[in-house]
């Protein structure tokens, strides 16, 4: 009888082909050293190179390596969610392909979790290979996102962490379809401890995450977890309503009681162009919370998977 799986190593993967198999070798390599049981669990996220390709033969002669092949490119956050979806280990680490994040911090992660932490998350010391304009606007994000909700988000820490199984299982009951999962991770709560580390450059290959990717990834982390934009919107309406009002009240009486002429036609205008931007402005904020209600009403599936490869593998789709 087979040992059941302690371990479940979650990496989701996109276009990675120039790195993928030393991702494996050093997973494997580290996973070996545990002398427990564990599985390697590859979401691919719909590539367009030969990265399924060789994830399959990999799957193929070793029956630690499961690939989720889906439909589509469905998000990195949503691959991260299939991968724990379908993990069977006692504790679940989720770790991107790229090589940044050492495999071998792995190790460290699982000696905080048997000393009876329920998360260990890896904490960004210094960030190599990164230009300073990455660097300096996710620290902005991250201290902002922080003072924007009562959650308390972690600084400098990505998606690489472990997990223990009833923190895995409560992640997979939470329905929400636009993800920001090391958010739901601090949500859900229970024991955390964070390891440090330099994270490296990428081995090979391009970053996934260029600014477009990441300025989405922001606004889903804003908007699942905090509605004080909205409240802001609402003072800074009332604050502006005000302004308003005062600048009335001295216009009528520049007419009624003096014989200034009431001049400043421009700086009317750029006023209004600027009272018109910010109302611009928030009803685009509105929309986005209005676009995540009109998400989640739709029920549709977070992802689907269309074939699971595995050494002797019995083929079957998952929908959630």
């Amino acid at each position: 009888m087979s040992q059941p799986i302690q371990y479940s190593i979650v990496v989701p993967v996109y276009n990675e082909e120039e790195v993928i198999h030393e991702t494996y070798r050093r997973l494997k390599e580290v996973m070996i050293s545990t002398g427990e049981a564990y599985e390697l669990l590859f979401v691919n996220d719909g590539s367009r190179d030969h990265t399924a390709e060789i994830l399959k033969e990999y799957s193929q002669k070793d029956e630690t390596v499961i690939l989720l092949d889906f439909s589509r490119n469905f998000g990195h956050q949503i691959a991260i969610t299939a991968g724990m979806d379908y993990s069977r280990g006692k504790a679940v680490v989720v770790i991107d392909a790229d090589l940044q994040d050492p495999p071998e911090l792995i190790l460290d992660m699982i000696e905080k979790w048997k000393q009876g932490y329920d998360v260990v998350y890896a904490k960004r010391t210094k960030r190599k290979g990164e230009t300073v304009f990455k660097k300096q606007t996710a620290k902005m994000f991250y201290r902002f996102l922080n003072s924007m909700t009562d959650i308390d988000i972690p600084l400098d820490t990505g998606d690489f962490r472990l997990l223990d199984r009833r923190v895995c299982d409560q992640m997979n009951n939470l329905q929400e379809k636009n993800r920001f999962v090391r958010g739901l991770v601090s949500w859900v709560g229970f024991k955390q401890i964070a390891v440090e580390y330099e994270r490296d450059e990428r081995l090979a290959g391009e970053s996934k995450y260029p600014l477009k990717k990441m300025l989405k990834l922001s606004i889903d982390g804003i908007t699942s977890f905090s509605y004080k934009p909205l409240k802001l919107a609402s003072f800074a309406g009332v604050a502006f309503s005000g302004i308003g009002f005062i600048y009335l009240l001295v216009v009528l009486y520049l007419k009624l009681f003096t014989n200034s002429t009431i001049t400043g036609w421009s700086s009317l205008i750029v006023a209004q162009l600027f009272f018109s931007g910010f109302t611009l402005f928030i009803l685009g904020m509105i929309g986005e919370y209005i676009g995540r209600i009109y998400d989640e009403s739709k029920h549709r599936p977070l992802y689907i998977v269309s074939d699971v490869y595995q050494k002797m593998p019995e083929k079957k789709r998952m929908y959630r």
